[in-house]
């Protein structure tokens, strides 16, 4: 009886992980190409793009929040940093930093207007959507911008000691990620904050800026992921990043995030990102249709949901 409740205890934690493994080994069956050196830094360099905005989100959702606008900041961001390079003659660095920058302070204009405008997140991000996209089509003039610097490439192209750099910079932004939220005040006070605001409201902790800081948190990491993107495709365009906030979305929820907040790890969204790496690489290698793709992209997002019910409910 005991053996039972222990092996149901280890499928309950590690579920994901187990799905993973169950995929990977399934797909190696079915395709000869799955476990090649180069799919498997393929996967890693594609799934870096959303995975660091997943690193970010985790923030968010931990708190009982959410941000439909990562995808819109990411082509502003993009956008601005392409042309501050080709339209402006700014260097690489600097362009890049501010495109950072530029992800930073719209994720701070979020929070603001969720903390001090007491407006549902839900709300001000999904117009942050149109405003953002609208500020890029502006920007560009709905033109795409493109032929950036060998160095800037790099970004998105490069290796180093063999591995893409955009998968270093993936779990970098794991790791920091992960130090902050175990072992900094930033960390315990959103855990603390999804747990129970009106709590930790009372204790005397400022509440307001903590939650304002996790979408300042998502918004430099679309700005980041933006960066990856535009390097790697070495282009930036207006409709980049349409959608991502549902991959993005799907890795942290898949990842054991509880959407109402307060529980949940970085390492699991990372578990979450790679899975939905893994199927989408899968799908392609498989020949599926983009169409269908769509549809399980779709069918993974209620999933998620429904997994993250369950949890509720058995905890």
């Amino acid at each position: 009886m005991n053996k039972t409740l222990d092996m149901k205890q280890v499928v309950k934690n590690n579920g994901v992980l187990i799905v993973f493994f169950i995929i990977c080994i399934g797909l190696s069956f079915l395709s000869p190409y799955f476990f090649t050196l180069n799919n498997i830094l393929n996967i890693f360099r594609q799934t870096s793009i959303y995975g660091v905005i997943a690193v970010g989100m985790t923030f968010v959702i931990l708190t009982g929040g959410i941000d439909l606008s990562v995808g819109s900041i990411l082509a502003l961001s993009g956008m601005i940093c392409a042309g501050l390079m080709k339209n402006n003659g700014v260097n690489a660095f600097a362009a890049s930093l501010i495109a950072i920058l530029v992800g930073g302070g719209l994720g701070l204009v979020n929070g603001l207007l969720i903390t001090l405008g007491k407006i549902a997140p839900f709300v001000v991000t999904l117009g942050m959507v149109t405003i953002a996209r609208g500020l890029t089509l502006i920007y560009s003039k709905g033109y795409p911008v493109s032929g950036f610097s060998s160095s800037f490439r790099e970004i998105g192209g490069g290796y180093f000691l063999g591995i893409p750099i955009p998968a270093i910079i993936f779990v970098i932004t794991v790791v920091i990620a992960w130090y902050i939220l175990n072992h900094t005040r930033l960390g315990r006070y959103t855990y603390a904050i999804g747990g129970n605001e009106e709590t930790v409201t009372l204790s005397g902790i400022n509440v307001k800026f903590y939650k304002t800081m996790v979408y300042v948190i998502v918004g430099i990491a679309s700005g980041l992921s933006a960066l990856i993107l535009t390097s790697r495709l070495n282009s930036a365009e207006a409709i980049a990043g349409q959608g991502y906030e549902l991959d993005v979305i799907a890795a942290v929820v898949i990842g054991g995030t509880s959407l109402s907040g307060g529980r949940g790890t970085i390492i699991g969204t990372l578990i979450g990102a790679l899975l939905i790496g893994v199927i989408n690489n899968g799908m392609n290698l498989l020949g599926i249709s983009p169409y269908f793709q769509q549809v399980v992209k779709g069918c993974l997002i209620i999933g998620a949901v429904i997994l993250d019910r369950l949890r509720d409910e058995t905890n």
